[in-house]
C-alpha cells in the first residue's frame, strides 16, 4: 500500500489516542464524567419558580431533606437530582401529562460547522435543568454528541450498543432499550454512536432492487423504536448525519418536529437553502411512498453568533427576511465560554464554576437559557401548554 495512505490509519489511530487521553484528564478519577454543578437557593427558587421562602419551609417541616451543610458560612447549593426532588415535593415539575405526545426533535442541518451536536448537548442539558426527562439519540457516524457525553466512541463503545443491532439488514434486536445509557444527568440518557453505525448505510446501498422496500421498512422501524422508546421522556433530541442518507431521511421521518442550526455567513444560509429545498423534495417522495411525516413545528435558529461582527448583522438580517417568524428571534451568541467548555467534553451547563470571567459565564448562560427557552416553549406549546408563571410574578401582580 502507498506509505503516504497508510499516513490516515495513523493519524486516526494518534487522534483517537488523544481524545482518550483528554477524556481520562477531564474525568478523572474514574475516566467518567461526573456532574458536580450546583444550584443557590435562589437559583433553584427560580427554576421551580416559587419563593425562596417556600423552600426553606419544606425543609424546615421535614418535606424536603435539610439544607446542605454550610461551607465556610456558605450553603453548597443543591445538585440535579435534589432539584428533581424539590420539583416532586412542591408540585413544580414541567413533565408532559400522560397523553401529551413526547417531543421528538431532529436537530438537523446538512452543512457541517454549524454547531450541530454542541446545539444538541446543550439543549439537552437545558431541558435537564428545567425538570424534563430526556433522552439523546446520536445518529452520527462522528459520534461528536456521544463524545460531549463523556464516552469515546472509538474505547468506550461497541458496534451492538449504537442503533445498528436495530437497523442493520440483519437486526439482532427488536427494541432499542439495549442501547439506552445514563449519563451523568439523573434525567438525561444517551443512545450512542460510533463510526461502525456507518455500516447501516453501506448495508443498504448493497440491498440491490429491493432496496426501495427494505428502505421503507427502515424508516418505519426507527420511527416505532423510537415512538415505544418515547413514553419513558419528555423531549428526544437526535443528531443526525449532517449529510443526505438513509439515516438521515429515518431521522427526518421519525421526528415530529424540526430544529434547523445555521451560522450568520452566507455559505451557512446558501447550504441551509439548499438543504430545506432538498428536505422539500425528499419528504414529498416519502409521502408518495406513503410514509406519512408529521412536524409540530420547523424553525430555524441562529448559532455562533457575533453581536460585533457586521457580516453576521447583515446576514442575519437576510435570514430574517428569507424565514420570518420561522427563525427564531434570539440567536445562540458566539462565546468563549462554549468552546472552553466544548474542549473540557462539556456544555456551559455543566461548568461548576467559569472558565473565563464570571461575567461572560453569566452573559453566555442568560443567553443560552433565553435562546433555548424559544424551543422549551415551542414543546409546551404543542402540548397545549405555555411555560408556568412563576409564584413571585403571580404575587407581585396582584
Amino acid at each position: 500500500m502507498n506509505a503516504v495512505i497508510d499516513q490516515i490509519g495513523d493519524l486516526a489511530e494518534a487522534g483517537e489516542k488523544m481524545i482518550e487521553r483528554l477524556r481520562r484528564k477531564a474525568f478523572l478519577p474514574e475516566s467518567r464524567k461526573e456532574l458536580n454543578v450546583r444550584f443557590g437557593i435562589a437559583e433553584a427558587a427560580q427554576l421551580l419558580g416559587c419563593s425562596t421562602n417556600r423552600i426553606r419551609m419544606a425543609e424546615d417541616d421535614g418535606r424536603l431533606p435539610p439544607a446542605p451543610p454550610t461551607e465556610n458560612g456558605r450553603r453548597p447549593g443543591y445538585t440535579v437530582e435534589e432539584l428533581l426532588n424539590m420539583r416532586s415535593v412542591l408540585g413544580a415539575s414541567p413533565e408532559r401529562a400522560p397523553l401529551d405526545i413526547p417531543a421528538i426533535v431532529a436537530v438537523q442541518n446538512f452543512k457541517g460547522g454549524v454547531g450541530k451536536s454542541t446545539v444538541t448537548c446543550h439543549l439537552a442539558h437545558y431541558f435537564a435543568v428545567q425538570g424534563y426527562r430526556v433522552l439523546v439519540v446520536d445518529c452520527d457516524s462522528q459520534a461528536t454528541t456521544t463524545t460531549l457525553f463523556g464516552f469515546n466512541p472509538h474505547f468506550n463503545i461497541q458496534r451492538e450498543e449504537t442503533l445498528y443491532p436495530y437497523l442493520s439488514i440483519d437486526p439482532t434486536q427488536t427494541d432499542l432499550l439495549y442501547a439506552v445509557k445514563h449519563t451523568a444527568w439523573p434525567n438525561v440518557d444517551l443512545i450512542p454512536s460510533n463510526l461502525e453505525l456507518f455500516d447501516v448505510e453501506y448495508e443498504l446501498a448493497a440491498a440491490g432492487s429491493d432496496g426501495g422496500s427494505v428502505l421503507a421498512a427502515r424508516f418505519r422501524k426507527l420511527k416505532k423504536g423510537l415512538a415505544d422508546l418515547a413514553r419513558n421522556y419528555d423531549i428526544v433530541l437526535l443528531d443526525p448525519p449532517p449529510a443526505l442518507g438513509t439515516i438521515s431521511l429515518a431521522v427526518m421521518q421519525a421526528a415530529n418536529a424540526l430544529l434547523v442550526p445555521l451560522a450568520a455567513t452566507t455559505p451557512d444560509f446558501c447550504s441551509t437553502v439548499q438543504f430545506l429545498s432538498m428536505m422539500d423534495q425528499v419528504l414529498a417522495q416519502l409521502r408518495q411512498a406513503g410514509i406519512d411525516v408529521d412536524y409540530q413545528f420547523i424553525r430555524l435558529i441562529c448559532s455562533k453568533y457575533d453581536a460585533n461582527d457586521p457580516s453576521h448583522a447583515m446576514v442575519r438580517a437576510i435570514l430574517e427576511q428569507s424565514f420570518g417568524p420561522a427563525l427564531l428571534p434570539v440567536p445562540i451568541l458566539e462565546s468563549a465560554e462554549i468552546s472552553h467548555a466544548a474542549l473540557r467534553m462539556m456544555s456551559v451547563y455543566e461548568l461548576e464554576r467559569p472558565i473565563g470571567t464570571p461575567r461572560t459565564h453569566k452573559r453566555c448562560r442568560a443567553n443560552l437559557d433565553e435562546a433555548l427557552g424559544q424551543v422549551e416553549a415551542l414543546v409546551r406549546q404543542s402540548w397545549g401548554r405555555v411555560t408556568p408563571a412563576r409564584e413571585e410574578d403571580i404575587v407581585n401582580a396582584a
